[in-house]
Protein backbone atom coordinates (compact mmCIF):
# COMPACT_ATOMS: atom_id res chain seq x y z
CA UNK A 1 0.00 0.00 0.00
CA UNK A 2 1.27 3.14 -0.88
CA UNK A 3 2.56 5.87 1.61
CA UNK A 4 0.00 8.56 2.41
CA UNK A 5 0.67 11.29 4.42
CA UNK A 6 -1.75 12.32 7.15
CA UNK A 7 -3.06 15.57 8.37
CA UNK A 8 -0.81 15.91 11.00
CA UNK A 9 2.57 14.64 9.27
CA UNK A 10 1.88 17.32 6.25
CA UNK A 11 0.79 19.95 9.34
CA UNK A 12 4.18 18.91 10.56
CA UNK A 13 5.71 19.38 7.19
CA UNK A 14 4.21 22.95 6.58
CA UNK A 15 5.40 24.28 10.16
CA UNK A 16 9.03 23.35 9.23
CA UNK A 17 8.68 25.12 6.18
CA UNK A 18 7.25 28.19 7.77
CA UNK A 19 10.14 28.13 10.76
CA UNK A 20 12.68 27.50 7.78
CA UNK A 21 11.49 30.27 5.90
CA UNK A 22 11.39 32.65 9.10
CA UNK A 23 15.14 31.99 10.08
CA UNK A 24 16.55 33.07 6.57
CA UNK A 25 14.55 36.25 6.26
CA UNK A 26 16.02 37.13 9.73
CA UNK A 27 19.55 36.48 8.68
CA UNK A 28 18.82 38.55 5.61
CA UNK A 29 17.43 41.54 7.60
CA UNK A 30 20.75 41.32 9.88
CA UNK A 31 22.92 40.84 7.22
CA UNK A 32 21.66 40.36 3.91
CA UNK A 33 22.06 37.39 1.64
CA UNK A 34 25.25 36.80 2.29
CA UNK A 35 24.25 35.85 6.14
CA UNK A 36 21.90 33.47 4.82
CA UNK A 37 23.74 30.32 4.19
CA UNK A 38 22.00 27.12 4.44
CA UNK A 39 24.08 26.23 7.14
CA UNK A 40 22.88 28.71 9.39
CA UNK A 41 19.24 28.79 8.30
CA UNK A 42 18.96 25.36 9.14
CA UNK A 43 20.98 26.43 12.79
CA UNK A 44 19.16 29.25 13.54
CA UNK A 45 15.63 27.16 12.38
CA UNK A 46 16.59 24.32 14.52
CA UNK A 47 16.63 21.61 11.71
CA UNK A 48 19.39 19.66 9.62
CA UNK A 49 20.83 21.08 6.77
CA UNK A 50 19.36 17.83 4.83
CA UNK A 51 15.54 19.00 5.95
CA UNK A 52 16.37 22.61 4.76
CA UNK A 53 17.15 20.98 1.58
CA UNK A 54 14.37 18.64 1.25
CA UNK A 55 12.02 22.08 1.33
CA UNK A 56 13.93 23.98 -0.81
CA UNK A 57 16.47 22.51 -3.41
CA UNK A 58 18.56 25.63 -3.58
CA UNK A 59 19.87 28.25 -1.83
CA UNK A 60 17.68 30.21 -4.99
CA UNK A 61 14.57 28.89 -4.47
CA UNK A 62 14.99 29.22 -0.50
CA UNK A 63 15.29 33.04 -1.07
CA UNK A 64 12.72 33.06 -3.81
CA UNK A 65 10.29 32.36 -0.96
CA UNK A 66 11.39 34.73 1.19
CA UNK A 67 11.77 37.43 -0.82
CA UNK A 68 7.70 36.55 -2.28
CA UNK A 69 6.59 36.43 1.75
CA UNK A 70 8.66 39.82 2.69
CA UNK A 71 7.30 41.28 -0.67
CA UNK A 72 3.75 40.33 -0.11
CA UNK A 73 3.81 41.56 2.92
CA UNK A 74 4.63 44.97 1.71
CA UNK A 75 2.63 45.50 -1.57
CA UNK A 76 -0.47 44.83 1.05
CA UNK A 77 0.75 47.69 3.25
CA UNK A 78 1.06 50.18 0.71
CA UNK A 79 -2.36 49.17 -0.64
CA UNK A 80 -3.89 49.36 2.70
CA UNK A 81 -2.27 52.51 3.19
CA UNK A 82 -3.84 53.71 0.00
CA UNK A 83 -6.80 52.47 1.21
CA UNK A 84 -7.31 54.28 4.81
CA UNK A 85 -5.91 57.33 3.24
CA UNK A 86 -8.20 60.06 4.17
CA UNK A 87 -8.53 63.27 0.99
CA UNK A 88 -8.01 62.65 -2.83
CA UNK A 89 -6.28 60.33 -4.78
CA UNK A 90 -3.14 62.69 -4.79
CA UNK A 91 -3.04 62.34 -0.89
CA UNK A 92 -3.67 58.43 -1.41
CA UNK A 93 -1.01 58.11 -3.37
CA UNK A 94 1.32 59.84 -1.06
CA UNK A 95 0.16 57.79 2.23
CA UNK A 96 1.16 55.16 0.26
CA UNK A 97 4.63 56.23 -0.80
CA UNK A 98 5.10 57.49 2.99
CA UNK A 99 4.29 54.22 4.49
CA UNK A 100 6.66 52.51 2.22
CA UNK A 101 9.88 54.76 2.44
CA UNK A 102 8.49 54.42 6.53
CA UNK A 103 8.88 50.68 7.00
CA UNK A 104 11.83 50.70 4.64
CA UNK A 105 13.47 52.68 6.78
CA UNK A 106 12.44 50.85 10.10
CA UNK A 107 13.75 47.69 8.28
CA UNK A 108 16.56 49.01 6.19
CA UNK A 109 18.68 46.17 5.59
CA UNK A 110 15.75 43.75 4.59
CA UNK A 111 14.32 46.69 2.25
CA UNK A 112 17.89 46.57 0.60
CA UNK A 113 17.66 43.18 0.44
CA UNK A 114 14.55 43.59 -1.19
CA UNK A 115 15.29 46.62 -3.45
CA UNK A 116 18.39 46.75 -4.46
CA UNK A 117 20.85 44.00 -3.26
CA UNK A 118 22.54 41.99 -5.98
CA UNK A 119 21.00 38.74 -6.20
CA UNK A 120 20.12 35.49 -8.40
CA UNK A 121 18.76 35.38 -11.49
CA UNK A 122 15.49 33.87 -10.38
CA UNK A 123 15.12 36.34 -7.64
CA UNK A 124 15.65 39.38 -9.75
CA UNK A 125 12.55 37.89 -11.36
CA UNK A 126 10.72 38.15 -8.34
CA UNK A 127 11.73 41.66 -8.32
CA UNK A 128 10.02 42.74 -11.26
CA UNK A 129 6.88 40.76 -10.56
CA UNK A 130 6.95 42.60 -7.57
CA UNK A 131 7.28 46.17 -9.01
CA UNK A 132 4.33 45.63 -11.46
CA UNK A 133 2.19 44.34 -8.33
CA UNK A 134 3.43 48.27 -6.65
CA UNK A 135 2.57 49.14 -10.37
CA UNK A 136 -0.92 48.00 -10.17
CA UNK A 137 -1.92 49.27 -6.39
CA UNK A 138 -1.03 52.50 -7.41
CA UNK A 139 -2.61 52.62 -11.11
CA UNK A 140 -6.00 51.90 -9.11
CA UNK A 141 -5.76 55.02 -7.12
CA UNK A 142 -4.59 57.11 -10.04
CA UNK A 143 -7.82 55.68 -12.09
CA UNK A 144 -10.45 56.48 -9.70
CA UNK A 145 -8.92 60.16 -9.01
CA UNK A 146 -9.17 60.65 -12.82
CA UNK A 147 -12.64 59.22 -13.16
CA UNK A 148 -13.38 61.61 -9.98
CA UNK A 149 -12.02 64.66 -11.80
CA UNK A 150 -9.22 64.64 -9.01
CA UNK A 151 -6.69 64.16 -11.05
CA UNK A 152 -5.70 65.22 -14.94
CA UNK A 153 -6.14 62.83 -17.74
CA UNK A 154 -2.88 60.60 -17.78
CA UNK A 155 -1.24 56.90 -18.71
CA UNK A 156 -2.15 55.86 -15.17
CA UNK A 157 0.03 52.92 -15.93
CA UNK A 158 3.21 55.28 -16.84
CA UNK A 159 2.71 57.34 -14.18
CA UNK A 160 2.24 54.43 -11.72
CA UNK A 161 5.57 52.64 -13.07
CA UNK A 162 7.71 55.81 -13.30
CA UNK A 163 6.09 56.41 -9.64
CA UNK A 164 7.21 52.74 -8.62
CA UNK A 165 10.99 53.23 -9.98
CA UNK A 166 11.74 56.51 -8.89
CA UNK A 167 10.69 55.99 -5.28
CA UNK A 168 12.74 52.72 -5.42
CA UNK A 169 15.57 54.71 -6.76
CA UNK A 170 15.34 57.21 -4.18
CA UNK A 171 15.29 54.65 -1.34
CA UNK A 172 18.46 52.87 -2.59
CA UNK A 173 20.72 55.72 -1.08
CA UNK A 174 18.95 55.96 2.71
CA UNK A 175 18.86 52.18 2.47
CA UNK A 176 22.13 51.33 1.38
CA UNK A 177 24.76 49.50 3.93
CA UNK A 178 27.19 51.83 2.97
CA UNK A 179 25.67 55.32 2.60
CA UNK A 180 26.30 58.04 4.50
CA UNK A 181 23.24 59.21 7.45
CA UNK A 182 20.07 60.65 5.62
CA UNK A 183 17.18 62.28 7.64
CA UNK A 184 14.16 60.01 7.34
CA UNK A 185 11.68 62.69 7.78
CA UNK A 186 13.33 64.88 5.04
CA UNK A 187 13.83 61.75 2.62
CA UNK A 188 9.80 60.73 3.36
CA UNK A 189 8.51 64.22 2.53
CA UNK A 190 10.42 64.92 -0.23
CA UNK A 191 9.17 61.18 -1.58
CA UNK A 192 5.55 62.81 -0.35
CA UNK A 193 5.89 66.14 -2.19
CA UNK A 194 7.73 64.53 -5.29
CA UNK A 195 4.34 62.00 -5.70
CA UNK A 196 2.18 65.08 -5.57
CA UNK A 197 3.44 67.26 -7.86
CA UNK A 198 3.98 63.88 -10.13
CA UNK A 199 0.10 63.13 -10.52
CA UNK A 200 -1.41 66.83 -10.17
CA UNK A 201 1.08 68.70 -12.18
CA UNK A 202 0.54 71.21 -9.14
CA UNK A 203 2.83 72.13 -5.88
CA UNK A 204 1.65 70.01 -2.53
CA UNK A 205 0.49 73.11 -0.82
CA UNK A 206 -2.08 74.07 -3.83
CA UNK A 207 -3.37 70.58 -4.26
CA UNK A 208 -6.13 71.67 -1.90
CA UNK A 209 -6.13 75.09 -2.56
Amino acid sequence: MPYRPTERTESHKAATRTRIVGAARELIAHGGYAEAQVAAVAERAGVATGTVYRHFPSKADLFSEVFREASQHEVDALAAAAGAATGGAAERIAAAAETFAERALRAPRLAWALLAEPVDPAIEAERLAFRSAYRDAIVDVIEEGTEAGELPVQDSEVVAAALVGAIGEAMVGPLSPTSSAHDPEMVISSLRDFCIRSVTGKEPALVNA
